[in-house]
């Protein structure tokens, strides 16, 4: 089974583990990869949907893990108990519905060894979330797959750890991936400048509310052009 460069990017940092959980499984790729590779002993594959489940399971039988791959439904992380897994991935879904799971099923968050967020959209709103709630992030890592920039957050929740508060440029653009100099961080600021460069094209000059945003994307393309200075 060949997985994308997106997925493939996602089971390079798993841990290897007796039990991982996929939230929002889709097709149940992550899954039967980790048992092949043995990176875990079994695995569990939830979805809200009945439909992916299926796939899931068909898949799992054709590549012959239906016996370590357990299909669960059900929303979030309420499909499991504490103990059941020591890994959890969340892919394919919003920064903001990561960001209500990991909220709503807080109670369970701490009996992980980590965690491997890969929002589809808004991961900013995702990285404030993380940082201002307790989490230690363990990587932070960026991947190009079909013309489009994923973010990943490898992350566990440490009760020593105290909330950060950052600039808020720092939300979107990763203050990790910058300080590491990240292979992709140029090319990933350049394609953040394009983006505002665009939206300031589209904004209508005479209007109060177009003023304002006019001034928050040119102070955010300030940053942008800084930090692609200091990348270089």
């Amino acid at each position: 089974m060949e997985l994308s460069k997106r997925l493939k990017f996602i089971a390079e940092h798993i841990d290897k583990c007796k039990s991982i959980i996929d939230v929002g499984t889709d097709h149940g790729y992550i899954p039967i990869y980790a048992i092949k590779n043995n990176l875990c002993e079994n695995a569990i594959a939830s979805d809200i949907n009945k439909d992916p489940l299926k796939k899931a399971k068909l898949n799992a039988t054709l590549e012959g893990v239906s016996n370590q791959v357990e299909i669960r439904l059900g929303a979030g992380l309420k499909t499991i108990k504490k103990g059941e897994a020591q890994g959890v991935i969340m892919a394919g879904m919003g920064g903001n519905l990561i960001k209500e799971i990991l909220e709503q099923d807080k109670y369970m968050i701490t009996s992980f060894k980590f965690l491997i967020l890969q929002p589809a959209q808004n991961p900013e709103v995702l990285r404030e979330y993380l940082y201002s709630n307790g989490y230690e992030i363990l990587v932070e890592d960026l991947c190009f797959d079909d013309g489009i920039f994923y973010e990943l957050f490898k992350v566990k929740k440490n009760q020593s750890i105290g909330n950060t508060e950052l600039n808020p440029i720092l939300y979107e653009i990763s203050p990790m991936l910058l300080k590491n100099k990240h292979p992709l961080i140029h090319s990933y600021l350049e394609s953040k400048e394009e983006k505002y460069i665009k939206i300031l094209g589209f904004l209508k000059p005479d209007s109060e509310g177009s003023i304002k945003r006019k001034e928050d994307i040119e102070k955010k393309l300030e940053y942008i052009r800084r930090f692609k200075e200091e990348v270089r």
